[in-house]
C-alpha cells in the first residue's frame, strides 16, 4: 500500500541527487508543486524526462537541478520558447545541460516499453529524420516476422516518476480523470513513484469513462497538494492560468528576474503555497 505522507517527506524519501526523474501530465495535471519542492530541497544532477517539457522543467533547469533533458517537444505552450532551457543549452547557465531529443511517438514507445519491462520500444517513425544523426539512442531493428526495418529507442526506466492526480483513497489508489497522457506508463516504468493529489477521500466514486486508476501497489507515496498542478489545470477542480503562462515569457528571459521569482515564489514559499505560484 502506498504511504500517504507530506510532500516534503515524499520528495526527501524518493528523489535523490543524480536520479533520472520523469514528471508527466499532459496539458493538465502537471506536477508543479512537486517540482517546486525538488527545487526547495536543492536536488542536483537530475536527468529530467518528459514528453512535453514546459514551465516546470524550465524552472527546474533554471534553478540548477538538471544536468540532462530527455524530451520531445519543449516550449511555453501558446507563447514561445523556454528561455531557461535555451540559456542552459546555449550558455551553460546555471550549468551545462545535455539534451536527448525524440519525437512524441518515440517517448510514448519508450514509456510503454519501460512499463512492460522490455529493453526498448519500437515505432515506424524517424524514417528520413535527421534526429538519427544527433541522437545515438535512435537505432534500427528488423522485424523477425516481416523483415521490415523499424526504429528502436531504449526503454524509459526512471529512478522516480512523479504525477499529479485528482484524488486518492486512504489505501493509496489514485484516480486520474480528464485528458490522460503517459502517467500510468511512467509510474509503472519507474523504480519509485510519487503522486500528488488534490485530496484524499474515503471512496474514489464512480470513475468517468476516460479515467485511469493507479493501484496502490504501483505507487510508493501519495502527498496531498491542493492546486498542485497550478498554473496548469486539474480537470474538475480549477482552470488553467493562461495569464501566468504569458507572463512567464518575460520572467524567464532575464536571469536576475528569474532568480527573483524563484526566490519569492518557490524558495521562500511554503509547500502549501507552491502550487498556486503566480506573478
Amino acid at each position: 500500500m502506498a504511504d500517504i505522507v507530506s510532500l516534503p517527506d515524499a520528495i526527501a524519501a524518493h528523489v535523490r541527487d543524480g536520479d533520472t526523474v520523469a514528471m508527466e501530465g499532459f496539458t493538465h495535471l502537471i506536477p508543479f508543486a512537486a517540482g517546486h519542492e525538488i527545487i526547495r530541497q536543492g536536488r542536483r544532477g537530475l536527468t529530467l524526462v518528459r514528453m512535453t517539457p514546459d514551465l516546470i522543467y524550465d524552472q527546474l533547469i533554471g534553478a540548477g537541478c538538471a544536468s540532462k533533458l530527455v524530451f520531445s517537444w519543449g516550449g511555453n505552450p501558446g507563447v514561445g520558447s523556454l528561455h531557461r532551457l535555451r540559456d542552459a543549452v546555449e550558455h551553460a547557465w546555471p550549468n551545462a545541460l545535455e539534451i536527448e531529443e525524440h519525437s512524441h511517438a518515440a517517448m510514448a514507445a519508450a514509456f510503454h516499453a519501460g512499463a512492460a519491462g522490455l529493453p526498448f520500444g519500437t515505432l515506424r517513425g524517424y524514417a528520413g529524420s535527421d534526429l538519427r544523426r544527433v541522437n545515438r539512442n535512435v537505432r534500427s531493428v528488423t522485424c523477425p516476422f516481416t523483415g521490415e526495418e523499424l526504429a528502436a529507442v531504449p526503454a524509459h526506466r526512471p529512478d522516480v516518476s512523479i504525477v499529479h492526480a485528482q484524488r486518492a483513497d486512504r489505501h493509496g489508489n489514485v484516480l486520474v480523470e480528464g485528458i490522460v497522457g503517459v502517467q500510468k506508463e511512467a509510474v509503472l516504468a519507474a523504480e519509485r513513484s510519487v503522486v500528488t493529489v488534490e485530496e484524499v477521500v474515503d471512496d474514489l466514486a464512480a470513475p468517468s469513462p476516460n479515467s485511469v486508476i493507479l493501484p496502490s501497489w504501483a505507487v510508493d507515496a501519495v502527498a496531498v497538494a491542493p492546486r498542485g498542478a497550478a498554473p496548469s489545470y486539474a480537470h474538475g477542480y480549477y482552470d488553467r492560468d493562461n495569464a501566468f503562462y504569458q507572463s512567464w515569457d518575460a520572467i524567464s528571459r532575464d536571469r536576475e528576474t528569474f532568480e527573483t521569482w524563484i526566490r519569492e515564489h518557490v524558495l521562500e514559499a511554503g509547500t502549501a503555497d507552491a502550487g498556486g505560484a503566480s506573478t
